[in-house]
């Protein structure tokens, strides 16, 4: 007989976004080890900058090394990526300890940036570029 793998009651779970990139967060109770996709979240992110991006709510909200982080990130590049890990991260720490909501929120982590990339125009190259202007 398959065995059901029991959830633990103390995981919290929550999705971040950022352009086209979509985060699955589950937050557990630990030392603070997270994994992204299954491998290491400095080893996934690859650039320091990146990498604080997604750490940034355990710094502002200090509990770095109180959570456990495990992410499933899906769509888009690296960066948006990595600001949907920290938003992510940012709404799973304030479902686990209410408390936190205030600094967190000042710090703008819980707003989902909704900046998205602009659609190319017909007659153009990209999105505002044209071709080069010839007088003759």
């Amino acid at each position: 007989m398959a065995e059901k793998k029991t959830k633990s009651a103390s995981q919290v779970i929550s999705t971040g976004r950022r352009k086209k990139s979509i985060a699955r967060v589950r937050l557990f109770a630990g030392e603070g080890q997270n994994l992204v996709n299954g491998r290491d979240m400095g080893e996934y992110l690859q650039r320091d900058t990146l990498l604080l991006v997604a750490e940034q709510p355990f710094e502002v909200s200090g509990t770095k090394g109180k959570y456990h982080a495990v992410v499933r990130v899906t769509g888009g590049g690296i960066s948006g990526q990595a600001g949907a890990i920290c938003h992510g991260i940012a709404r799973a720490l304030v479902k686990a300890d209410e408390q936190l909501k205030p600094e967190i929120k000042k710090a703008g982590l819980l707003t989902r940036d909704s900046r998205m990339k602009e659609r190319k125009k017909y007659g153009l190259k990209k999105a505002r570029k044209s071709s080069q202007f010839s007088k003759r």
